[in-house]
Order: C-alpha cells, then sequence, then structure tokens
C-alpha cells in the first residue's frame, strides 16, 4: 500500500495536481479549512467524505457562505438553485470515486453538478479522498465506481436499482440509474486550481 500510495502521489503530481498527504481525517479537515480564504462561498458536492471530515459546520462558524444540497428540508427548487451555484462558488470541496495508480481522477455523477464543478467554474477545488479509493487504473477505477460506490450510494439514496440489490451493475436502464455522467481527469484542466488531499484512512465510498 505504502508503494501504491507514493507511486499515485508522483503521478498525480507529473499530471500538475496539487498533492498533499495527511495521515487522518482530523489533518484532512485542518489543512482543507487552511486553503480556504476567509470571505469564500464555499460549495459542498454530494460527497459522503466531505462529510464525514466534519468540516461544513467549522465552514458555517467561520462565517463562510456554504452551498449544501443536503440540508434538510430543502425543496426541489432550493437544491436545484445550489447545485447551480456549485458552478460559480469561489471553493468546491468534493471527493472523487476512484484515483488510478497512473495519475488520473475519475468520477460518476447521476446529475452531473459535482462533476461539471470539479472541472470549470470554481476558482479552487479541494478534493479529498481517502487511500480506500486508489485502483489500478482506469478500467479498475471504472469497475470500483459501478460495483463498490455506486450499489452503496444507491442504497443510501433509496434507488430503486438493481445494484442496490445485488451489489454488482447490471447496467441498467432503470429511470433512478444514479451513474449517468462520468469525468475521467487525465491532466489538471488548465484553468482550474486542483488541490488532492489523500488520506491514510478508509473514507466515503
Amino acid at each position: 500500500m505504502e508503494e501504491m500510495v507514493r507511486e499515485t502521489i508522483e503521478n498525480l503530481r507529473a499530471h500538475f495536481f496539487s498533492v498533499d498527504y495527511v495521515s487522518s481525517r482530523k489533518e484532512a479537515k485542518e489543512l482543507a479549512l487552511g486553503l480556504i480564504p476567509s470571505n469564500a462561498r464555499v460549495g459542498v458536492g454530494g460527497s459522503v467524505t466531505i462529510r464525514e471530515l466534519g468540516i461544513i459546520e467549522e465552514l458555517k462558524n467561520r462565517g463562510h457562505t456554504v452551498y449544501d444540497h443536503w440540508q434538510q428540508g430543502l425543496s426541489s427548487e432550493q437544491i436545484l438553485e445550489i447545485r447551480i451555484k456549485h458552478l460559480t462558488c469561489d471553493v468546491f470541496l468534493s471527493s472523487v470515486n476512484a484515483i488510478t495508480r497512473s495519475g488520473e481522477l475519475v468520477s460518476m455523477d447521476g446529475i452531473g453538478n459535482r462533476i461539471n464543478a470539479m472541472n470549470f467554474g470554481p476558482r479552487g477545488v479541494i478534493i479529498v479522498a481517502g487511500v480506500n479509493k486508489i485502483v489500478e487504473d482506469v478500467p479498475a477505477a471504472l469497475g470500483r465506481i459501478k460495483n463498490v460506490a455506486a450499489p452503496q450510494n444507491a442504497r443510501r439514496f433509496g434507488a430503486q436499482v438493481p445494484c442496490a440489490v445485488s451489489g454488482q451493475c447490471s447496467d441498467c436502464d432503470s429511470p433512478q440509474r444514479i451513474c449517468r455522467s462520468i469525468l475521467i481527469m487525465e491532466r489538471r484542466p488548465s484553468l482550474t486550481d486542483i488541490k488532492v488531499v489523500l488520506v491514510g484512512e478508509k473514507l466515503g465510498y
């Protein structure tokens, strides 16, 4: 694992991503908070990892405007408005579904606000990921998304899709399918400042 983490970091940096490694989620939270300017409007993607850090309440306590569409009690119109604001916030916080040993970031969305905001729009993007998301290559990343991350997310959403029951992708055409759009960052997008925080713990799905 140590060798895989080292190679992953080296290859991400070779692909123009800024990368920091920390051993714990506590350190990841402190590092991320230190990267966010005091007056920044912060968007939070649909990420279990980010919420496991406990960073959202801290940002609110610091006086940041936080665009979090997972808040309780929001209407569908309010959720859509927040998702749109993800695309124009100052800093966007998210995770990815997989990181390849060869230095690619791979994510899949059902709606697309998360992968669009990671790619272009916000002035800065902070991606936090546990070492459990490191895989060998892009095919392995897609396999992880469809047979590890997606079934767990589908269960969390209560989506009526086959993988929520079987735990394996059947490439369904369900109206509630959550695997719809994919982003493979082979290199850092040239106009987006992306900082990757790799954490030596299991985080998220």
